[in-house]
Protein backbone atom coordinates (compact mmCIF):
# COMPACT_ATOMS: atom_id res chain seq x y z
CA UNK A 1 0.00 0.00 0.00
CA UNK A 2 0.99 3.57 -0.77
CA UNK A 3 -0.28 6.94 -0.09
CA UNK A 4 -1.96 9.03 -2.83
CA UNK A 5 -2.85 12.93 -2.56
CA UNK A 6 -5.62 13.65 -5.32
CA UNK A 7 -7.40 17.31 -5.02
CA UNK A 8 -7.72 20.90 -6.31
CA UNK A 9 -6.65 24.19 -4.46
CA UNK A 10 -6.03 27.92 -4.86
CA UNK A 11 -2.95 26.86 -7.23
CA UNK A 12 -4.47 25.07 -9.24
CA UNK A 13 -7.94 26.12 -9.71
CA UNK A 14 -10.24 29.76 -10.02
CA UNK A 15 -12.07 30.62 -7.17
CA UNK A 16 -15.68 29.46 -9.19
CA UNK A 17 -14.60 25.89 -9.72
CA UNK A 18 -13.65 25.32 -6.00
CA UNK A 19 -17.05 27.12 -5.22
CA UNK A 20 -18.83 24.42 -7.36
CA UNK A 21 -16.66 22.07 -5.76
CA UNK A 22 -17.16 22.33 -1.99
CA UNK A 23 -19.18 19.87 0.13
CA UNK A 24 -20.91 19.76 3.22
CA UNK A 25 -19.20 17.33 6.31
CA UNK A 26 -22.53 14.94 5.07
CA UNK A 27 -21.29 14.69 1.51
CA UNK A 28 -17.88 14.33 2.31
CA UNK A 29 -18.37 11.43 4.62
CA UNK A 30 -20.10 10.10 1.90
CA UNK A 31 -17.37 10.27 -0.65
CA UNK A 32 -15.33 8.58 1.75
CA UNK A 33 -17.62 5.55 1.98
CA UNK A 34 -17.93 5.64 -1.87
CA UNK A 35 -13.90 5.68 -1.96
CA UNK A 36 -13.69 3.01 0.16
CA UNK A 37 -16.19 0.94 -1.64
CA UNK A 38 -14.69 1.30 -5.00
CA UNK A 39 -12.30 -1.29 -3.69
CA UNK A 40 -9.27 0.24 -4.84
CA UNK A 41 -8.71 2.55 -2.25
CA UNK A 42 -8.31 1.09 1.03
CA UNK A 43 -8.09 4.05 3.21
CA UNK A 44 -9.66 7.33 3.05
CA UNK A 45 -9.60 11.22 4.30
CA UNK A 46 -10.82 14.07 2.65
CA UNK A 47 -9.18 17.75 3.56
CA UNK A 48 -11.30 20.73 2.52
CA UNK A 49 -11.32 24.17 3.15
CA UNK A 50 -12.32 27.18 1.03
CA UNK A 51 -9.32 26.79 -0.98
CA UNK A 52 -9.09 23.05 -1.16
CA UNK A 53 -10.22 20.17 -1.67
CA UNK A 54 -8.40 16.89 -2.03
CA UNK A 55 -8.22 13.19 -1.23
CA UNK A 56 -5.80 11.68 0.98
CA UNK A 57 -5.68 7.73 0.51
CA UNK A 58 -3.54 4.42 0.96
CA UNK A 59 -3.75 2.86 -2.42
CA UNK A 60 -2.58 -0.52 -3.54
CA UNK A 61 -2.20 0.39 -7.31
CA UNK A 62 -0.98 4.02 -8.32
CA UNK A 63 -2.98 4.30 -11.84
CA UNK A 64 -6.12 2.22 -10.37
CA UNK A 65 -6.01 4.50 -7.38
CA UNK A 66 -5.80 7.48 -8.77
CA UNK A 67 -8.67 6.47 -11.20
CA UNK A 68 -11.08 5.90 -8.42
CA UNK A 69 -10.76 9.17 -6.83
CA UNK A 70 -10.92 10.97 -9.84
CA UNK A 71 -14.45 9.51 -10.69
CA UNK A 72 -15.69 9.38 -7.10
CA UNK A 73 -14.64 13.93 -6.75
CA UNK A 74 -16.36 14.23 -10.39
CA UNK A 75 -19.52 11.92 -9.14
CA UNK A 76 -19.68 14.09 -5.29
CA UNK A 77 -19.01 17.46 -6.47
CA UNK A 78 -20.73 17.33 -9.79
CA UNK A 79 -17.93 18.74 -11.91
CA UNK A 80 -17.43 16.90 -15.51
CA UNK A 81 -14.57 14.25 -15.43
CA UNK A 82 -12.60 15.97 -17.91
CA UNK A 83 -12.64 19.31 -16.47
CA UNK A 84 -11.90 18.46 -12.77
CA UNK A 85 -8.88 16.23 -14.18
CA UNK A 86 -7.34 19.40 -16.04
CA UNK A 87 -6.94 21.37 -12.27
CA UNK A 88 -6.19 18.06 -10.51
CA UNK A 89 -2.59 17.82 -9.05
CA UNK A 90 -1.29 14.25 -7.94
CA UNK A 91 1.33 13.43 -5.54
CA UNK A 92 2.50 9.47 -4.73
CA UNK A 93 4.47 7.91 -1.83
CA UNK A 94 7.14 10.07 -0.49
CA UNK A 95 5.64 13.13 -2.54
CA UNK A 96 2.42 12.33 -0.92
CA UNK A 97 4.06 12.29 2.90
CA UNK A 98 5.52 15.67 1.75
CA UNK A 99 2.86 17.35 0.43
CA UNK A 100 0.57 16.62 3.40
CA UNK A 101 3.39 17.64 5.78
CA UNK A 102 3.63 20.81 3.80
CA UNK A 103 0.03 21.83 4.27
CA UNK A 104 -0.49 21.25 7.46
CA UNK A 105 2.28 23.24 7.95
CA UNK A 106 0.75 26.12 6.29
CA UNK A 107 3.26 26.72 3.77
CA UNK A 108 0.60 25.60 1.04
CA UNK A 109 -2.14 27.94 2.26
CA UNK A 110 -3.43 31.19 -0.16
CA UNK A 111 -2.24 32.63 3.07
CA UNK A 112 1.34 31.33 3.87
CA UNK A 113 1.59 30.57 7.66
CA UNK A 114 -2.35 30.45 8.64
CA UNK A 115 -3.01 28.73 11.22
CA UNK A 116 -6.88 27.66 10.25
CA UNK A 117 -5.13 24.67 7.90
CA UNK A 118 -3.76 23.05 11.05
CA UNK A 119 -7.63 22.18 12.41
CA UNK A 120 -8.78 21.55 9.21
CA UNK A 121 -6.65 18.80 9.05
CA UNK A 122 -7.82 17.44 12.52
CA UNK A 123 -11.09 17.69 11.47
CA UNK A 124 -9.98 15.53 8.10
CA UNK A 125 -9.14 12.59 10.13
CA UNK A 126 -12.06 12.66 12.66
CA UNK A 127 -14.26 13.29 9.53
CA UNK A 128 -12.75 9.94 8.29
CA UNK A 129 -12.32 8.21 11.73
CA UNK A 130 -16.30 8.93 12.02
CA UNK A 131 -17.06 7.42 8.52
CA UNK A 132 -14.82 4.35 9.27
CA UNK A 133 -12.15 4.80 6.07
CA UNK A 134 -9.03 5.40 7.87
CA UNK A 135 -6.92 2.61 9.95
CA UNK A 136 -3.06 3.05 10.36
CA UNK A 137 -1.35 3.98 7.47
CA UNK A 138 -3.83 7.02 7.12
CA UNK A 139 -3.79 7.59 10.88
CA UNK A 140 -0.25 7.89 11.36
CA UNK A 141 0.56 9.87 8.23
CA UNK A 142 -1.99 12.57 9.54
CA UNK A 143 -1.13 12.47 13.11
CA UNK A 144 2.07 13.26 12.14
CA UNK A 145 1.01 15.82 9.98
CA UNK A 146 -0.49 17.85 13.00
CA UNK A 147 2.72 16.96 15.01
CA UNK A 148 4.52 18.59 11.98
CA UNK A 149 1.95 21.42 12.00
CA UNK A 150 2.73 22.33 16.14
CA UNK A 151 6.45 21.78 15.47
CA UNK A 152 6.25 24.71 12.92
CA UNK A 153 4.59 27.06 14.79
CA UNK A 154 6.31 26.55 18.11
CA UNK A 155 9.95 26.32 16.49
CA UNK A 156 9.52 29.06 13.89
CA UNK A 157 7.69 32.64 13.47
CA UNK A 158 5.58 31.25 10.94
CA UNK A 159 2.70 32.35 12.49
CA UNK A 160 3.92 35.55 13.75
CA UNK A 161 5.12 37.27 10.29
CA UNK A 162 1.91 35.73 8.55
CA UNK A 163 -1.35 37.45 8.04
CA UNK A 164 -5.01 35.79 8.15
CA UNK A 165 -7.38 36.43 5.26
CA UNK A 166 -9.01 38.82 7.69
CA UNK A 167 -6.38 40.82 7.81
CA UNK A 168 -5.66 40.91 4.07
CA UNK A 169 -9.30 41.87 3.52
CA UNK A 170 -9.17 44.46 6.01
CA UNK A 171 -5.72 45.64 4.58
CA UNK A 172 -7.19 45.82 1.13
CA UNK A 173 -10.23 47.90 2.53
CA UNK A 174 -8.11 50.36 4.13
CA UNK A 175 -6.17 51.12 1.35
CA UNK A 176 -9.04 51.32 -0.78
CA UNK A 177 -10.71 53.59 2.17
CA UNK A 178 -7.67 55.55 2.95
CA UNK A 179 -8.06 54.07 6.20
CA UNK A 180 -10.63 52.51 8.40
CA UNK A 181 -10.53 55.53 11.24
CA UNK A 182 -14.00 56.93 12.19
CA UNK A 183 -15.36 54.56 8.96
CA UNK A 184 -18.80 52.92 9.88
CA UNK A 185 -18.17 49.13 9.13
CA UNK A 186 -20.86 46.68 8.87
CA UNK A 187 -19.92 42.65 9.48
CA UNK A 188 -22.47 39.99 7.84
CA UNK A 189 -21.98 36.62 9.97
CA UNK A 190 -21.62 35.83 13.64
CA UNK A 191 -18.82 32.75 13.30
CA UNK A 192 -15.50 32.68 13.63
CA UNK A 193 -14.23 34.87 10.61
CA UNK A 194 -17.12 37.26 11.78
CA UNK A 195 -15.68 37.75 15.34
CA UNK A 196 -11.87 37.99 14.20
CA UNK A 197 -13.09 40.77 11.51
CA UNK A 198 -15.31 42.80 14.43
CA UNK A 199 -12.85 42.78 16.95
CA UNK A 200 -10.07 44.08 13.80
CA UNK A 201 -12.42 46.22 12.98
CA UNK A 202 -12.71 47.60 16.40
CA UNK A 203 -8.57 47.97 16.62
CA UNK A 204 -8.36 49.67 13.88
CA UNK A 205 -10.81 52.67 15.21
CA UNK A 206 -14.31 52.57 13.29
CA UNK A 207 -16.07 54.46 14.50
CA UNK A 208 -19.43 52.79 14.30
CA UNK A 209 -19.64 48.63 13.72
CA UNK A 210 -22.93 47.30 13.34
CA UNK A 211 -23.71 42.94 12.90
CA UNK A 212 -26.29 41.39 11.05
CA UNK A 213 -26.89 37.54 11.16
CA UNK A 214 -29.68 35.12 10.50
CA UNK A 215 -29.51 34.16 14.05
CA UNK A 216 -30.72 37.33 16.55
CA UNK A 217 -29.16 35.68 19.32
CA UNK A 218 -26.00 35.34 17.89
CA UNK A 219 -25.91 38.97 16.48
CA UNK A 220 -26.43 40.06 20.04
CA UNK A 221 -23.51 38.24 21.24
CA UNK A 222 -21.13 39.00 19.05
CA UNK A 223 -22.34 42.87 19.29
CA UNK A 224 -21.59 43.39 22.56
CA UNK A 225 -18.38 41.91 22.45
CA UNK A 226 -17.11 44.72 19.96
CA UNK A 227 -19.58 47.34 21.65
CA UNK A 228 -21.50 47.34 17.78
CA UNK A 229 -24.98 47.60 17.24
CA UNK A 230 -27.45 44.53 15.73
CA UNK A 231 -28.71 45.68 12.49
CA UNK A 232 -32.08 43.30 11.49
CA UNK A 233 -32.21 41.22 8.34
CA UNK A 234 -34.97 43.21 7.65
CA UNK A 235 -33.19 46.78 7.93
CA UNK A 236 -30.11 45.58 5.87
CA UNK A 237 -30.63 47.47 2.63
CA UNK A 238 -31.13 50.64 5.18
CA UNK A 239 -27.65 49.73 6.60
CA UNK A 240 -25.82 49.32 3.45
CA UNK A 241 -26.77 52.70 2.47
CA UNK A 242 -24.83 54.35 5.20
CA UNK A 243 -21.68 52.09 5.90
CA UNK A 244 -18.36 52.60 4.44
CA UNK A 245 -17.36 48.94 4.55
CA UNK A 246 -19.06 45.72 4.64
CA UNK A 247 -17.37 42.45 5.64
CA UNK A 248 -19.41 39.54 5.03
CA UNK A 249 -18.26 35.71 6.25
CA UNK A 250 -21.47 33.45 6.38
CA UNK A 251 -22.10 29.93 5.93
CA UNK A 252 -24.99 30.81 3.08
CA UNK A 253 -24.87 28.31 -0.33
CA UNK A 254 -26.72 30.95 -1.64
CA UNK A 255 -25.41 34.87 -2.26
CA UNK A 256 -26.08 36.87 0.49
CA UNK A 257 -25.80 40.43 -0.73
CA UNK A 258 -27.41 40.31 -4.74
CA UNK A 259 -27.13 43.15 -7.01
CA UNK A 260 -30.73 44.07 -7.25
CA UNK A 261 -30.65 44.47 -3.18
CA UNK A 262 -27.22 46.69 -3.55
CA UNK A 263 -28.17 48.74 -6.39
CA UNK A 264 -31.77 50.06 -4.18
CA UNK A 265 -28.95 51.00 -1.85
CA UNK A 266 -26.13 52.63 -3.61
CA UNK A 267 -29.40 54.68 -5.12
CA UNK A 268 -29.84 56.10 -2.01
CA UNK A 269 -25.86 56.61 -0.73
CA UNK A 270 -25.52 60.07 -3.21
CA UNK A 271 -22.52 58.76 -4.91
CA UNK A 272 -20.21 57.65 -1.94
CA UNK A 273 -18.07 54.36 -2.29
CA UNK A 274 -19.18 51.76 -1.06
CA UNK A 275 -15.84 48.66 -0.04
CA UNK A 276 -17.58 45.21 -0.01
CA UNK A 277 -15.48 42.19 1.86
CA UNK A 278 -16.29 38.83 0.89
CA UNK A 279 -14.25 36.24 2.59
CA UNK A 280 -17.34 33.16 2.27
CA UNK A 281 -16.97 30.37 0.29
CA UNK A 282 -19.55 30.20 -1.38
CA UNK A 283 -19.07 34.06 -2.00
CA UNK A 284 -21.74 36.18 -0.29
CA UNK A 285 -21.69 38.76 -2.44
CA UNK A 286 -22.86 38.51 -6.47
CA UNK A 287 -19.68 39.13 -8.54
CA UNK A 288 -21.50 41.04 -10.92
CA UNK A 289 -21.49 43.47 -7.65
CA UNK A 290 -18.30 44.68 -8.97
CA UNK A 291 -19.47 46.49 -11.70
CA UNK A 292 -21.85 48.80 -9.99
CA UNK A 293 -20.97 52.28 -9.82
CA UNK A 294 -19.24 53.46 -6.61
CA UNK A 295 -18.72 49.65 -5.73
CA UNK A 296 -15.19 48.04 -5.13
CA UNK A 297 -15.41 44.59 -4.03
CA UNK A 298 -12.33 42.24 -2.69
CA UNK A 299 -12.88 38.76 -2.95
CA UNK A 300 -11.05 35.29 -2.05
CA UNK A 301 -10.41 35.86 -5.81
CA UNK A 302 -8.47 39.29 -5.29
CA UNK A 303 -6.90 38.19 -2.23
CA UNK A 304 -5.22 35.22 -3.82
CA UNK A 305 -4.03 37.18 -6.63
CA UNK A 306 -2.38 39.52 -4.35
CA UNK A 307 -1.75 42.92 -4.54
CA UNK A 308 0.15 46.14 -3.09
CA UNK A 309 -0.08 45.92 0.43
CA UNK A 310 -0.55 41.91 1.03
CA UNK A 311 2.60 40.45 2.06
CA UNK A 312 3.26 36.78 3.12
CA UNK A 313 4.81 35.09 6.09
CA UNK A 314 9.17 36.68 6.12
CA UNK A 315 11.58 34.25 4.21
CA UNK A 316 13.55 33.26 6.35
CA UNK A 317 10.11 31.38 8.59
CA UNK A 318 9.40 29.84 5.66
CA UNK A 319 12.67 28.35 4.99
CA UNK A 320 12.82 27.11 8.72
CA UNK A 321 9.63 25.77 8.18
CA UNK A 322 10.70 23.66 4.81
CA UNK A 323 13.76 22.36 6.68
CA UNK A 324 10.95 21.09 9.77
CA UNK A 325 9.10 19.46 7.09
CA UNK A 326 12.27 17.93 5.13
CA UNK A 327 13.55 16.53 8.28
CA UNK A 328 10.19 15.01 9.12
CA UNK A 329 9.59 13.58 5.89
CA UNK A 330 13.03 11.70 6.07
CA UNK A 331 11.72 10.33 9.93
CA UNK A 332 8.41 9.60 8.85
CA UNK A 333 9.25 7.52 5.43
CA UNK A 334 12.41 5.89 7.44
CA UNK A 335 10.29 4.57 10.70
CA UNK A 336 7.43 3.58 7.69
CA UNK A 337 10.35 1.57 5.49
CA UNK A 338 11.48 -0.01 9.16
CA UNK A 339 7.79 -1.19 9.75
CA UNK A 340 7.36 -2.78 6.68
CA UNK A 341 10.54 -5.12 7.57
CA UNK A 342 8.66 -6.07 10.79
CA UNK A 343 6.31 -9.24 9.52
CA UNK A 344 9.13 -10.70 7.52
CA UNK A 345 12.10 -10.13 10.90
CA UNK A 346 8.73 -11.69 12.96
CA UNK A 347 8.20 -14.76 10.20
CA UNK A 348 11.71 -15.59 10.45
CA UNK A 349 11.73 -15.87 13.80
CA UNK A 350 8.53 -17.68 13.77
CA UNK A 351 9.73 -20.42 11.21
CA UNK A 352 12.77 -20.77 13.32
CA UNK A 353 11.00 -21.01 16.55
CA UNK A 354 8.77 -24.28 14.81
CA UNK A 355 11.50 -25.55 13.25
CA UNK A 356 13.18 -25.70 16.77
CA UNK A 357 10.21 -27.09 18.63
CA UNK A 358 10.00 -29.79 15.82
CA UNK A 359 13.30 -30.61 16.43
CA UNK A 360 13.90 -30.77 19.97
CA UNK A 361 10.03 -32.49 20.12
CA UNK A 362 11.53 -35.35 17.91
CA UNK A 363 15.26 -35.78 19.83
CA UNK A 364 12.90 -36.20 23.15
CA UNK A 365 11.07 -39.07 21.55
CA UNK A 366 14.36 -40.91 20.10
CA UNK A 367 16.15 -40.38 23.72
CA UNK A 368 14.12 -40.66 25.94
CA UNK A 369 16.67 -41.55 28.70
CA UNK A 370 17.73 -37.98 28.54
CA UNK A 371 17.09 -36.30 31.81
CA UNK A 372 14.93 -33.06 32.38
CA UNK A 373 17.66 -31.26 33.29
CA UNK A 374 19.71 -32.32 30.42
CA UNK A 375 16.85 -31.84 27.61
CA UNK A 376 16.51 -28.42 29.12
CA UNK A 377 20.20 -27.42 28.80
CA UNK A 378 19.94 -29.34 25.26
CA UNK A 379 17.12 -26.64 24.50
CA UNK A 380 18.82 -23.69 25.59
CA UNK A 381 21.65 -24.40 23.58
CA UNK A 382 19.82 -25.20 20.07
CA UNK A 383 17.47 -21.68 20.71
CA UNK A 384 20.72 -19.82 21.68
CA UNK A 385 22.54 -21.25 18.67
CA UNK A 386 19.41 -20.54 16.60
CA UNK A 387 19.35 -16.50 17.71
CA UNK A 388 22.98 -16.11 17.13
CA UNK A 389 22.31 -17.36 13.36
CA UNK A 390 19.37 -15.27 13.11
CA UNK A 391 20.93 -11.90 14.56
CA UNK A 392 22.70 -10.63 11.69
CA UNK A 393 20.47 -11.31 9.23
CA UNK A 394 17.43 -9.80 10.76
CA UNK A 395 19.87 -6.69 12.24
CA UNK A 396 20.99 -5.96 9.06
CA UNK A 397 17.25 -5.83 7.55
CA UNK A 398 16.25 -3.52 9.76
CA UNK A 399 19.20 -1.00 9.36
CA UNK A 400 18.83 -1.27 5.73
CA UNK A 401 15.06 -0.57 5.99
CA UNK A 402 15.47 3.34 5.73
CA UNK A 403 17.83 2.48 2.67
CA UNK A 404 17.11 2.11 -1.34
CA UNK A 405 18.10 -1.34 -1.03
CA UNK A 406 16.10 -2.67 1.76
CA UNK A 407 13.21 -4.25 -0.01
CA UNK A 408 15.44 -6.16 -2.01
CA UNK A 409 17.35 -7.08 0.81
CA UNK A 410 14.20 -8.09 2.56
CA UNK A 411 12.75 -9.70 -0.43
CA UNK A 412 16.44 -12.06 -0.67
CA UNK A 413 15.69 -12.72 2.64
CA UNK A 414 12.30 -14.12 2.27
CA UNK A 415 13.55 -16.61 -0.86
CA UNK A 416 16.70 -17.70 1.36
CA UNK A 417 14.69 -18.61 3.76
CA UNK A 418 11.80 -20.31 2.39
CA UNK A 419 9.13 -17.81 4.21
CA UNK A 420 5.47 -18.58 3.76
CA UNK A 421 4.27 -15.38 1.39
CA UNK A 422 0.61 -16.01 3.68
CA UNK A 423 2.35 -15.54 7.00
CA UNK A 424 4.44 -12.34 6.18
CA UNK A 425 1.39 -10.98 4.19
CA UNK A 426 -1.01 -11.73 7.36
CA UNK A 427 1.13 -10.17 9.80
CA UNK A 428 1.52 -7.44 7.30
CA UNK A 429 -2.12 -7.25 7.16
CA UNK A 430 -2.67 -6.62 11.14
CA UNK A 431 -4.03 -3.02 12.15
CA UNK A 432 -4.40 -2.49 15.44
CA UNK A 433 -7.84 -0.24 16.14
CA UNK A 434 -5.66 3.51 15.87
CA UNK A 435 -6.37 5.95 18.70
CA UNK A 436 -9.78 8.15 18.17
CA UNK A 437 -8.90 11.95 18.27
CA UNK A 438 -10.99 13.45 20.99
Amino acid sequence: MSHLVVGLSHHTAPLGLLERSLLDQQQGEKLLRDLVDTGHVAEAAVIATCNRLEVVADVERFHAGVDAVCDCLAAHTGVGLDELRSHLYVHYEERAVRHVFTVAAGLDSMVVGETQILGQVRTALRHAQDAGTVARSLHELLRQALHVGKRVQAETELSGTSRSLVDLGLGAAASALTGLTDKVALVIGAGTMSSLASHALRRAGVATLLVANRSASRAAHLAAAVDGRVVAPESLTDALATVDLVVSCTASTTPVLTVDALSDAIAARGGRPLVLVDLAMPRDVEPAAADLPGVELISLETLRTGGPGLPGAGVDSVSAAREIVTDEVATFLGALRAARVVPTVVALRSMAAEVVAAELARLEGRLPELEPGELDEIQISVRRVVDKLLHAPTVRVKELAGDETGPDYERALRHLFALDPRAVEALSAYDPAPEVLP
